[in-house]
């Protein structure tokens, strides 16, 4: 396989033919914040929290889903990237109901991490305060929409890895919400497993376990990318 050498931060680092931009950063070690991206399913450079610049392009481009070029020149860590990124977050709190001092993943919440790494400690914009639902219809499992951040994480994970495609996504703008078997609830769902794949790969306190309290929601998103490796390889 042909391999491509591209400069990242001013790092000449080099890329297997077709990998993306945040590929072959994590491969090297350099840090682009991402939300909707998750190992094991596809991409589809929902967050933008990823996008970095390239030399010669007006365009600010997703990392997630931009293929390495020969000799391209990126740029990852600029005051235009970190001030956009910062307003990502700001924007992503305000759209929804987050209160992380009694959400069940505080502390093991990729937007709070990610929060703390953009330098965010205040919102410049004005809370929505959505009157968003929560389901739990499910004997096992919850869903709290005032947390979800819409990053489709779940609905890849149940339609790819799982199969079943109980997840999707209705409605648009800020009425968007993810729903089950077309707007049914959880617990009504015919096509649900109750396999837990959603929970795992939630970057926040959105899709949780019954029965969990404050800080208690830890989450091993590996787990994912090793089921499909599995079964790639056939291990």
């Amino acid at each position: 396989m042909a391999a491509r050498t591209f400069t990242i931060d001013g790092q000449l680092i080099s890329a297997r033919e077709g990998e993306t931009i945040l590929q072959a950063a994590r491969d090297h070690g350099i840090f682009i914040p991402t939300l909707c991206h998750l190992d094991g399913v596809s991409d589809v450079g929902a967050c933008r929290l990823c996008l970095v610049e390239i030399e010669g392009s007006r365009m600010l481009r997703p990392a997630c889903v931009t293929p390495v070029v020969e000799e391209m020149v990126v740029r990852t860590d600029t005051e235009r990237l970190r001030e956009y990124r910062r307003m990502i977050i700001e924007l992503l709190f305000a759209e929804r109901n987050h209160v992380c001092a009694v959400c069940v993943a505080n502390g093991h919440c990729e937007l709070q991490d990610l929060a703390v790494a953009v330098g965010m400690d205040h919102v410049r914009f004005d809370y929505a305060f959505p009157h968003c639902d929560v389901d739990i219809s499910h004997p096992l499992f919850g869903v709290d929409h005032n947390r979800c951040v819409l990053c489709t994480r779940c609905v890849r994970v149940c339609d790819e890895v799982e199969g079943v495609h109980t997840w999707d996504v209705a409605g648009r703008g800020a009425d968007a919400r993810v729903i089950t078997d077309m707007r049914q609830p959880w617990g009504e769902s015919r096509s649900c497993t109750s396999c837990g794949k959603c929970v795992l790969a939630c970057p926040t306190g959105a899709i949780f376990r019954r029965g969990a309290t404050v800080g208690e929601m830890e989450r091993d998103r590996n787990k994912i990318a090793y089921i499909v490796a599995a079964r790639d390889q056939r291990w």
